[in-house]
């Protein structure tokens, strides 16, 4: 059914894959996908979206375009573009959906056949980065994801935390998926971490601190930085406004630059 060829494939303008994981969910994985997107968009790159969160897609509304429709070419289906200048692309069954409020009740085979026409049947075209935002835990979508994207220019996965022991202790047992699977670790990401107020800029730690560079240094990772809770990254996302082009001054503002341009680097390293 399904031809993984990459000189064949959809992928094979595809530069890097970068896969966003952790065993949690609430962490902020959607929010991550969609920041560092932007951060490389502005970068001056080309970046595409794929969410295989089946049962919560989140991606097509953090950009504003619910209610767009997914047309087919010769070659597969054509991702939704976020901008006129299409260089921010997006795939999600947000799209296929009849009705906004469906809930997807499948059982795991017909997800995993999704998924593998998701990677197979999407028509990228040329593009810097494809980000893949997963759904929470080790199962079935986050197997059927790895294996479907083996063949091609899989970067490796950035794994989301925030700083609770609780969420800790979920995302070591990712990265215990991704030493499992043969998934390279580009780094960790603790997300929430304290909040900034906007009026005083006194930082508090609503949640406890410094747990995802803790399990970075413990597993041997790379920690890639905290962001904190901004109530102005919160408003960009639901209203689908572009957070690192309006509010450059946020405390979140340099913590999401800063992982991007960790991306960067490791990217280029590893084209050299």
């Amino acid at each position: 059914l399904f031809s993984f060829l990459p000189e064949r494939s959809n992928l094979a303008g595809v530069r890097h894959i970068l896969l966003v994981l952790s065993g949690k969910g609430g962490v902020g994985k959607s929010t991550i996908s969609t920041e560092l997107a932007l951060s490389l968009r502005h970068a001056g790159k080309k970046v595409g979206i794929l969410d295989v969160d089946l049962c919560g897609p989140t991606i097509p509304c953090m950009f504003r375009v619910q209610d767009s429709d997914v047309h087919q070419c010769d070659s597969g289906w054509v991702p939704v573009f976020v901008d006129q200048d299409k260089s921010i692309s997006l795939m999600s069954i947000g799209f296929l959906l009849e009705k906004p409020d469906d809930a997807v009740v499948w059982r795991g085979p017909k997800k995993n056949a999704l998924i593998k026409q998701f990677v197979a049947d999407v028509a990228w075209g040329d593009l810097d980065f494809l980000i893949v935002d997963t759904p929470p835990g080790t199962s079935d979508e986050h197997i059927s994801t790895v294996e479907a994207l083996r063949p091609y220019k899989l970067l490796g996965a950035i794994l989301v935390t925030t700083p609770q022991a609780v969420s800790v202790g979920d995302v070591r047992r990712e990265l215990t998926f991704c030493k499992k699977t043969g998934l390279r670790v580009l780094g960790i990401v603790e997300n929430m971490s304290g909040f900034v107020c906007p009026h005083c800029s006194e930082c508090t730690n609503i949640f406890s601190k410094g747990g995802g560079e803790e399990l970075a240094k413990h597993a041997g990772v790379p920690f890639l930085g905290c962001v904190p809770l901004d109530p102005q990254l919160s408003q960009s996302l639901e209203e689908g406004r572009d957070f690192i082009q309006e509010f450059p001054k946020s405390s979140a503002f340099p913590a999401l630059a800063h992982i991007a341009q960790q991306i960067l680097d490791g990217a280029s390293q590893r084209s050299s």
